[in-house]
């Protein structure tokens, strides 16, 4: 029998994700549990597992595509143990061999749930092809029948195969697709397909608006907002506008913090250890707080409450090839310096591998942003939806600094702290910034605020 599978609720609360890759392709026979494909959230990248064991029957949607919860992706083909019931003898005598379609009622949660096995058989591995979203369908044939001969039935509804992006440029520059060739997989029409399609449209014609879409089209690029980057966007428009912002700038002569770094790294306990300014300002972060405990709350709408928490899970925003995210730190004050050190390389590879989890990515208390990496020297950071405060730390610059009465080259940071005024008042910021500055500029501050 045929079993579909329907994309489920990743528990996030979201509506739809983008399929990113096929670990399986037609024909392939797979086991329970086995991964078939990436699929993006909002929030990370999230590996999907098989709910059944058999074989792949149909793709039905192409990496790229943007797939609303519910809707069916694969196809799985597997065995029927007990046989034909009386209603499915009844369907096979009357419906000239056409398969029947069992949809489950109710798909698994992915986040955590142990799919049932559907079947104890492995039916014979199929050639591997790849049947992509809108895929005409094979009728039924016998199985010493050649795929190739296999007679096709096409639906006179069927549009030409194509992502959203290329029906939209289509419709930019006035082609029909139902004219352009596809030469992508299984006759996928292509942005190169459109714009090869335009450019001999015009060839024995006068210019037209068309060819005047493809020259304009040439001076722009459009991406589709989705994924991170629409996640992103929606969380800072929601945090802008309900929390209000205030943000305090420090600046601080870090060069002893930077001495006290350098020194560190050759000790035994730092062996193998990547120490940084941003190891420095998060420890002073994660002290600072202990005195400062209104930074590390939140805002809780529903219920007219204030929430203070009693431990940190330390965001750290992170620029990735996906785009801007924050995972965070579980328990960060918990965490020795080595540890909190080890703790931020293993954040920064995982999010730059895009193997960020939905879990690394929820929960924060506070976020710090790491600007100087990119040569800024300050600026005004926005909140992560749910936090009280976030540390801007910016560029260290060797700069003409008053140092004991004389002026001296020295290493030099701003802080930039940015707050929601609803939680923190201007005082409480103000003293959390400063702590933070008198720790990094002078680490043996630690044994004062603590």
């Amino acid at each position: 029998m045929i079993k579909e599978f329907r994309l489920p609720d990743l528990g996030e609360g979201l509506t739809e994700s983008e399929i990113l890759s096929w670990k399986v392709g037609v024909g392939d026979t797979v086991s329970l549990n086995q991964v078939i494909a990436e699929v993006e959230t909002a929030k990370a990248v999230v590996e999907l597992p098989s709910p059944f064991a058999g074989v792949v029957k149909e793709l039905h949607e192409q990496p790229g595509s943007v797939v609303e919860v519910g809707k069916p992706i694969v196809s799985f083909e597997i065995p029927d143990d007990d046989g034909p019931g009386p209603s499915e003898s009844a369907g096979l005598s009357s419906g000239a061999g056409e398969q029947a379609v069992e949809t489950p009622k109710r798909q698994p949660n992915l986040v955590g749930y142990g799919a049932v096995v559907e079947s104890s058989g492995r039916p014979t591995r199929r050639p591997r092809t790849f049947a992509a979203a809108g895929a005409l369908e094979t009728a039924a044939a016998p199985a010493d029948e050649p795929a190739e001969t296999r007679p096709v039935e096409t639906r006179p509804t069927d549009r030409p195969r194509s992502t959203p992006p290329v029906r939209k440029l289509a419709k930019d520059l006035g082609l029909d697709l139902a004219q352009v060739t596809g030469t992508g997989p299984g006759g996928l029409i292509t942005r190169e397909d459109v714009h090869e399609f335009a450019g001999h449209a015009g060839e024995a014609a006068t210019p037209t608006p068309a060819l005047r879409g493809t020259r304009m089209a040439e001076r722009e690029t459009r991406t589709p907002i989705k994924g991170v980057r629409k996640h992103t966007a929606a969380a800072m428009v929601r945090s802008a506008f309900t929390a209000p912002h205030a943000t305090e700038f420090l600046t601080i002569d870090v060069t002893p913090g930077i001495e006290l770094l350098e020194k560190l790294r050759s000790g035994r306990e730092f062996s193998g250890i990547k120490l940084t300014p941003l190891t420095l300002a998060a420890k002073a972060a994660l002290v600072a707080l202990r005195r400062n405990p209104a930074l590390n709350s939140r805002w809780d709408e529903e219920n007219q409450e204030i929430v203070t928490y009693n431990y940190v899970n330390l965001g750290i925003a992170a620029a990735t090839p996906r785009g801007l995210t924050v995972p965070n730190i579980k328990d960060a004050d918990a965490l020795s310096l080595p540890q909190l050190a080890q703790a931020l390389t293993a954040l920064a590879e995982t999010a730059r591998a895009g193997r960020t989890t939905p879990d690394d990515l929820s929960g924060g208390t506070i976020s710090i942003t790491n600007i100087g990496v990119f040569g800024i020297d300050a600026g005004t950071p926005i909140l992560n939806p749910g936090e009280a405060a976030i540390l801007g730390l910016g560029a260290v610059r060797t700069m003409p600094w008053e140092y004991r009465g004389e002026v001296a080259l020295r290493q030099v940071l701003t802080l930039s702290l940015s707050f929601d005024h609803r939680l923190v008042d201007g005082e409480q910021g103000s003293r959390f910034l400063a702590d933070v500055g008198a720790i990094m500029a002078e680490p043996g501050m630690v044994l004062a605020v603590v």
